[in-house]
């Protein structure tokens, strides 16, 4: 049955048989017999079915919880196994908001060399993915913002608050000043992540906030990219600290704090709510703790 539960989740969450079954590498026609064969040992109808997928039954709503719950439950169960018998060793995959991939890789290389068995896999995505992604098992963990969107029934270790940066070309106006207000950036061209990422969101209401009219050149989704158009073009962009002083890092561009703290966020490890934890993910959990702290 475990199996079949992990195909409702993926049809879930692909909400497409044919891609479900890509997912899972195996055939369309597999994948609706595992659901049928699922359906029968359940005696309810699961799934809408028509010429195409037409989504969950009320059923199926309620069967796709427990088939999260019980197929989480079967990998810590072997994930703990797998630990006594070897000690701390497999991969733990994690989703990061953009803005904080500095900050995982602080996380993961501290971690690393306290357990050298553990791999990761980090994926970049944002805060709403990253949700989505602990619910449907997709990853382990994620770091992303933990007090403005709604985290659901998840556990939270913060790590870092969010403190923004302006970054400026070496002839901007702001070039070499110790600090600028958010007030000044009015009539400036500005390159800021899109509005999907909640680092945009952020932004956004600190602009509002101090009355500036955003004049938005280009948008996208990758730090990076905004800062290669800083370098190569006129505009300016804002991004937090970190990530701002390390892609700035080895060129000629100004990174130059904006005060005001007003709408500063904290951002953190976010993982699903399990009692009991996994030893590997108590682990990280309490590497995040000590980095937070400013222990070595």
């Amino acid at each position: 049955m475990l199996h079949k539960l992990e195909m409702l989740i993926a049809v879930a969450k692909e909400q497409h048989f044919g891609r479900a079954a890509t997912s899972l590498g195996i055939t369309q026609p597999t994948l609706s017999t595992g659901i049928r064969q699922l359906e029968e040992q359940l005696g309810v109808q699961l799934v809408f079915r028509s010429s195409r997928y037409g989504g969950l039954t009320p059923e199926g709503q309620s069967a796709l919880v427990w088939a999260r719950r019980i197929v989480s439950d079967a990998r810590q169960l072997k994930e703990e196994m797998q630990v006594k018998r070897r000690g701390f060793a497999g991969e733990l995959r994690v989703a990061v908001i953009p803005t904080a991939l500095t900050w995982a890789a602080r996380l993961t290389t501290r971690f690393g060399e306290l357990h050298p068995n553990v791999r990761f896999t980090i994926l970049s995505r944002t805060s709403i993915e990253i949700l989505a992604m602990i619910d449907n098992l997709d990853v382990d963990a994620g770091i992303s913002y933990l007090d403005n969107e709604p985290t659901g029934r998840v556990i939270t270790e913060p790590l870092y608050e969010e403190r923004y940066c302006l970054i400026c070309a070496p002839a901007a106006p702001f070039a070499g000043r110790e600090s600028a207000g958010w007030e000044d950036l009015e009539g400036e061209m500005l390159a800021l992540l899109t509005p999907d990422m909640q680092n945009r969101r952020i932004i956004d209401k600190s602009l509002n906030a101090a009355g500036v009219s955003a004049r938005i050149v280009l948008e996208s989704d990758s730090p990076l990219a905004l800062v290669a158009n800083v370098m190569a073009g006129n505009c300016l962009t804002i991004l937090p600290e970190d990530i701002a002083r390390f892609l700035a890092t080895g060129t000629d561009l100004s990174v130059v704090p904006l005060r005001g703290a007003a709408h500063n966020r904290f951002v953190g490890v976010v993982a699903p709510w399990r009692e009991p934890r996994t030893p590997v993910l108590d682990a990280l959990l309490a590497e995040a703790r000590r980095i937070s702290a400013g222990s070595p």
